[in-house]
């Protein structure tokens, strides 16, 4: 209820903040179809705009009779976008005790779940299968193929080519660009973090994704900006596929994350190059650790 009632606000939100006044709406199916959520979420839409008077909601005949004020709308933090609750949402699926290769993912049951229509998920997962870890089948179901160690390590080799990249050009960025306000922004909730560690160290995986997102923008490079909003999904989550050692493996790479930090404030390319090669390379080593290993694996390794 919780995953759908998000939803109901997000494209409550999206709805509401294109309406005019006199317009005629259109049916349930069609709104559901535009906005790519479930009829049950879009006559729950026309019910709020109903009962607050934007609408006049008469059987068939819907028409709109103000247009929506601040005060109508959800507050943000109450919302996400529609991609990142299927991403959380498929995310939770794949990494449940029982997620093994050969499972079977289903569009249609993951929609429900969600409660939001089949095309955005099956637009999510279409993106998503490019990195091989899912393949699609007959009749809206998708097969998980595993995250195997060679994946792990050319995922690892493409980021770090693009971070490299990006942090360079974070580094040049002019005094009065807005990145340097929220770098200074993550840099506080880092050491707030780091004071408090024992109760908050579980979330440091959000900061962590907002921190590299963060370093990405600046390359303003829209194949980049692409990758990786797609590859951070894994990044962002492979830090709860082992959870042993958690606190460690995290405070380690939170100082990690305020050395980088530090090496972006003071402009130095040399300094941003070594920082950035630094944490990636533990970043790496925490991905392939968090790999179930294969007795190939336990040999290369020699554990």
């Amino acid at each position: 209820m919780a995953r759908q009632n998000t939803v109901f606000k997000e494209a409550y939100n999206r709805y509401a903040a294109d309406l005019r006044t006199d317009e005629a709406l259109p049916s349930e199916p069609e709104i559901a179809a535009q906005l790519g959520i479930s009829r049950s979420t879009a006559r729950a839409i026309l019910t709020r705009l109903s009962d607050a008077g934007i609408i006049r909601w008469n059987k068939r005949q819907k028409i709109v009779l103000r247009q929506p004020t601040e005060a109508d709308l959800f507050p943000s933090e109450e919302t996400n976008s529609l991609h990142d609750i299927i991403e959380r949402s498929f995310m939770r699926r794949i990494l449940s005790d029982d997620a093994a290769p050969g499972m079977q993912i289903n569009e249609l049951e993951l929609a429900r779940e969600i409660g939001t229509g089949t095309t955005s998920v099956r637009e999510f997962l279409i993106r998503f299968s490019r990195f091989g870890l899912i393949e699609k089948r007959p009749n809206s179901h998708w097969i998980l193929k595993g995250f195997t160690r060679d994946f792990a390590l050319e995922l690892a080799d493409v980021r770090e080519m693009f971070e490299l990249h990006s942090a360079a050009e974070f580094g040049r960025l002019p005094p009065e660009s807005e990145a340097w306000r929220a770098l200074a922004d993550i840099k506080a909730e880092h050491q707030a973090m780091l004071r408090d560690l024992d109760t908050r160290y579980k979330e440091f995986s959000t900061l962590d994704e907002r921190f590299h997102l963060l370093i990405h923008a600046a390359s303003k490079n829209r194949f980049i900006a692409d990758f990786y909003d797609a590859i951070a999904i894994i990044f962002h989550y492979h830090y709860q596929w082992n959870k042993a050692f958690a606190r460690e493996r995290n405070e380690r790479a939170i100082h990690e994350h305020l050395d980088y930090i530090a090496a972006l404030e003071s402009r130095d390319q040399a300094a941003i190059v070594s920082a950035c090669r630094l944490h990636l390379r533990s970043a790496r080593q925490t991905l392939l650790q968090s790999l179930p290993q294969t007795a190939s694996d336990e040999a290369l390794t020699g554990s």
